[in-house]
């Protein structure tokens, strides 16, 4: 099967300046890591360029994209994208992203249309009795995460790509596209789903540092547009731990004004034991 690559971009790391998080340098390296990490929603914008290519506009009517991550990378690396050219009228197909000396960065899928097989609608979760942990002790399966009315707004997004952050910047972000007015790119539709649910968690998880370990977007109904309103809810579905992590699964989703669901993602969070005082 044909392999298609994507231009090589260094990833910027957004976030270095939030003292205490996995994209602080200080607070990383006491972890293990080489340094502040850039966030795999920021990675996730390197796809759309490429994969317009392959799916055309269908992909923000009703495309995912579904990513494992598997190495972290500091502020400034170069990351390419490898994506699988379809082949039999194929609506799904393998994606991955390496860095510039061939480290394995993320790998999953993309799609148009039903994507219940894609990378982490089909992986196991690992799930394990919630009485086993401690920074996740309070949380299990099924455990809704509120729900909150939540506008983007177009500025933040416009910053970022006039400062050269956006990691694969399209015309769509800030001008006119297809669909009417400018749309999410997938690090805000990230935002969008992610920033409600984790102010819940907030409370639940205390003080234990966390970084994405797996993040799946999902358009349902066109994209997500930066002057609109949406209702997002997020419920657990599942809670787990590794020798190094404690970690939790959750699906978040964006609907509009008529109830309708637009957009959806599927969620790994992971915590970090060693910064825990509860792993003391």
């Amino acid at each position: 099967m044909a392999i298609l690559a994507g231009e090589l971009r260094a990833a910027r790391n957004w976030s270095s300046d939030v003292v205490g998080s996995i994209h602080d340098d200080a607070t990383a390296a006491k972890l293990g890591f080489r340094g502040g990490t850039v966030a795999g929603s920021i990675h996730m914008d390197q796809f759309p360029p490429v994969l317009l290519g392959i799916f055309g506009a269908r992909f923000f009517q009703d495309g995912a994209l579904s990513l494992y991550f598997a190495n972290a990378t500091t502020d400034g690396e170069a990351v390419r994208v490898y994506v699988e050219e379809p082949s039999g009228g194929a609506t799904q197909i393998g994606v991955s992203m390496k860095r510039e000396d061939g480290l394995d960065v993320a790998e999953g899928t993309a799609s148009v249309g039903d994507f219940s097989k894609s990378a982490l609608r089909t992986r196991d979760l690992r799930p394990c009795d919630p009485s086993e942990l401690r920074i996740l002790r309070a949380l299990c399966p099924g455990m809704p995460l509120g729900e909150t009315a939540v506008r983007l707004g177009p500025e933040r997004q416009r910053e970022r790509i006039e400062r050269g952050l956006c990691s694969g910047p399209l015309d769509w972000y800030t001008g006119p596209s297809p669909f009417g007015g400018p749309i999410a790119a997938p690090s805000a539709l990230v935002e969008l789903l992610w920033a409600p649910p984790t102010k819940t968690l907030g409370a639940q998880v205390g003080k234990a540092v966390g970084l994405f370990g797996a993040i799946e977007i999902a358009h349902l109904a066109g994209p997500i547009f930066l002057d609109q309103t949406y209702l997002v809810t997020a419920c657990v579905v599942g809670v787990g731990q590794s020798p190094k992590t404690e970690y939790l699964w959750f699906d978040a989703l964006a609907s509009d004004a008529g109830g309708r669901g637009i957009a959806s993602m599927r969620m790994l969070l992971r915590f970090m034991k060693a910064s825990s005082p509860l792993y003391a």
